[in-house]
């Protein structure tokens, strides 16, 4: 008996996750299903690497329980128990609950809000449409880069840097505040690349013994929130050495010999005490920078996830300055590239709309849906929501307020996804959403220099719709009105494609994907940096940053004049003795990947790193369950001893479910949501905690 058997072809798309990679992928699809994920080889920055939790996508993509049919709840919130209903229906009870809101406390109470679960610049910016079409509160996205991009920007006056492929052709790379191997693996590729092919060597900072410091030649363990501290000493050691490069900072910085009389005091001694590093090593770190030519920084997010990030970010981009490494392939400072893409978002966003609405800050959910009066800018209570994209009842900060939010009786919430999120659970109405190779849509890399096409390759499972067509249907409901609504996926893709002069959606189609890092002068600032005068701003004026934000943030006056260690950090106390970081973890990426088994057998269960010898003078044995409490709650980890951490100093990697850990709490009932100067953010991995046996 003859049997059919399916041909297998290879679809070509991005990685849509919140990644600075945004990997280029080849994707078999057989029966109409997706199968093996591979990385493109064609593709010089993913260079056919991907990390393992995407090379399993398929067990994700075709996952028993990813939710397929709109869904109305019939229990108590966050009881979990909801009835299946028909599309139509599902909107037009959207429709009327968000009218009936309006009609109540005017068009500010609705509050659309989504974040980063996917990439994509079509399904995931097109809810603004929405909110401008109807003059909703508008959203503020601040818990992931304002921290980073304000500090860098700082002295650059741009979001740009050198090519990240430069890394393979360094003779030093410094890998800062990431952990790659883990969440980025590409920069490793290059890095690696250059070890292999040059002998290049690879120093890893960070505030404990990561995966990625595994491969360091040059480990640099410190204390959280220190980064600024190491940075100044690292400059003064430069300065005193000799290995300052005075003819470049004449030419290309405003106030050299300021930065040298400031540092002055901000010796390797002076590091030591703060970031627990010995002095002889910072020293050494100093000079392996000055002496190389071709230092290659790689600046990422983790260590700016702290209240003074922005300015650690601002004091290690002035490095590379300081010894002159911006003028040499190989050399310089990179963290991201996002300020070379130029968008018209115009039809995408409908940012030709001209109502005018509040802009409520993402990172301050708990208090804005617990009626903070501050946080809700003067306005009215937010009473009715959208939601796309994210899940901020697991990872959104100061997680006791988030849930008290959502349990309000008083608030409807609608939430667009693919499995049955916490925040899910919390909603009145659930709606089953597309995954990256269901749909249409555009990419670019944050952390390389490639704009990427995601064509649909299979048909979604059951009633799944991409969030475009939901924005699109809602809209009609609504009365909203903009050309961008009467538009396809692909549509927009073209259009995005064609405003910025790159061509049309078929021959982006042809190609895959488009090269448009700058040249090398644009990259490293031969012609100067961005500003007037073009001289990096070794002294930056904080109260005019650069990041586009709604308003000033935090105690952005105190802000220090020059590279500093800035003390606004929560330092352990005698009641809070230790300090926490909540780090990304392999196999999870922020609460995605965390419904997969193959993700949860690797990190198996919650835990806390913690020191041998804190862990001896608080009897606490591997395996223990503790008690981990910060002032805004609590939760349940087990212990698991770990000598590649400072003293008093404590981790825990990824973001599980709240279910997951024993109390039903999670990791960011201990995080705060207290904004971080100049321009906003979440200092995530910035907590004093005390420790304790459950």
């Amino acid at each position: 008996m003859n049997q059919h058997i399916s041909p297998t072809r290879t679809g070509f798309s991005a990685c849509p996750h919140d990644c600075p990679s945004t990997c280029a992928l080849e994707i078999e699809v057989e029966d109409g299903r997706i199968g093996r994920v591979r990385g493109a080889r064609g593709n010089s920055y993913t260079a056919g690497v991907i990390c393992a939790k995407v090379a399993r996508y398929a067990e994700r993509a075709n996952h028993p329980d990813r939710l397929t049919r709109p869904l109305r709840r019939i229990g108590a919130k966050g009881e979990g128990r909801f009835a299946p209903i028909p599309w139509d229906e599902a909107l037009d009870e959207i429709a009327h609950r968000f009218a009936e809101a309006e009609g109540r406390h005017g068009p500010e109470t609705v509050w659309p809000y989504y974040y980063a679960g996917t990439m994509g610049l079509v399904m995931r910016d097109g809810i603004n449409r929405l909110t401008r079409a109807k003059g909703y509160s508008r959203f503020f996205s601040s818990i992931c880069v304002n921290p980073a991009w304000s500090g860098f920007l700082a002295g650059t006056g741009r979001l740009a840097g050198p090519d990240p492929r430069e890394m393979a052709k360094s003779d030093f790379v410094v890998i800062w505040g990431t952990n790659p191997v883990s969440t980025q693996i590409n920069v490793m590729t290059h890095a690696i690349r250059a070890r292999k092919e040059r002998g290049a060597k690879i120093a890893v900072v960070d505030v404990y013994r990561s995966p990625t410091m595994e491969q360091a030649d040059i480990p640099i363990l410190i204390r959280p929130g220190t980064d600024g501290a190491l940075a100044c000493a690292v400059m003064h050691v430069l300065f005193r050495d000799g290995l300052a490069d005075r003819a470049y900072l004449a030419d290309f910085a405003d106030d050299p010999a300021g930065l040298e009389a400031h540092l002055q005091t901000r010796t390797p001694e002076w590091a030591e005490a703060i970031t627990g590093l010995p002095a002889a090593e910072i020293v050494a770190f100093a000079h392996a920078i000055g002496r190389t030519r071709k230092t290659f920084i790689r600046a990422g997010y983790g260590f700016t996830r702290s209240r003074n990030g922005a300015v650690a970010m601002h004091a290690v981009s002035c490095i590379p300055t300081v010894t002159g490494a911006w003028q040499h392939e190989g050399g310089g400072a990179f963290h991201s590239n996002s300020a070379i893409y130029g968008w018209n978002k115009t039809m995408v966003e409908g940012l030709d709309i001209a109502t005018e609405a509040r802009e409520l800050d993402q990172s301050r959910i708990g208090a804005i849906l617990t009626g903070d009066a501050e946080a809700l800018l003067g306005g009215p209570p937010v009473t009715a929501m959208l939601i796309q994209n994210t899940n901020p009842v697991s990872v959104a900060p100061d997680q006791a307020a988030v849930r008290r939010g959502f349990a309000r009786d008083d608030l409807f919430v609608a939430v667009h996804e693919q499995f049955m999120t916490e925040t899910a659970a919390m909603a009145d109405i659930v709606l089953p959403a597309t995954m990256f190779t269901e749909h249409d849509d555009l990419y670019q890399g944050g952390g390389n220099q490639y704009v990427i096409l995601g064509p649909k390759l299979v048909e979604p499972p059951g009633e799944c719709r991409t969030n475009h067509a939901v924005i699109v249907a809602l809209a009609e409901r609504l009365g909203a009105s903009h050309p961008g609504f009467e538009m396809s996926p692909r549509e927009h893709v073209d259009w995005l494609l064609q405003a910025k002069g790159r061509g049309t959606v078929e021959e982006l189609e042809e190609k895959r994907f488009l090269d448009i890092q700058p040249d090398f002068d644009t990259a490293h600032y031969v012609k100067g940096f961005n500003w007037p005068d073009g001289k990096f701003r070794l002294r930056p004026d904080w109260a005019r940053s650069r990041y586009p934000a709604p308003g000033k943030f935090g105690p952005y006056e105190d802000m220090p004049e020059w590279p500093d260690h800035w003390a606004v950090i929560e330092e352990a106390t005698e009641d809070y003795p230790f300090r926490l970081v909540t780090a990304p973890a392999r196999s999870f990426l922020n609460s995605s990947f965390t419904e997969t088994e193959g993700s949860i057998a690797r990190e198996k269960r919650p835990e806390l790193l913690i020191h041998p010898e804190d862990a001896a003078g608080l009897g606490i044995s591997e395996g223990d369950l503790l008690d981990v409490a910060s002032a805004r709650g609590a939760v349940r980890l087990h212990a698991r001893l770990f000598d590649g951490l400072r003293r008093r100093v404590v981790v825990a990697e990824s973001i599980w479910p709240n279910r997951a850990h024993e109390g039903g709490r999670g990791i960011n009932s201990l995080t705060g949501a207290d904004p971080v100067a100049p321009a906003g953010g979440a200092a995530l991995h910035d907590n004093r905690v005390r420790i304790g046996k459950a």
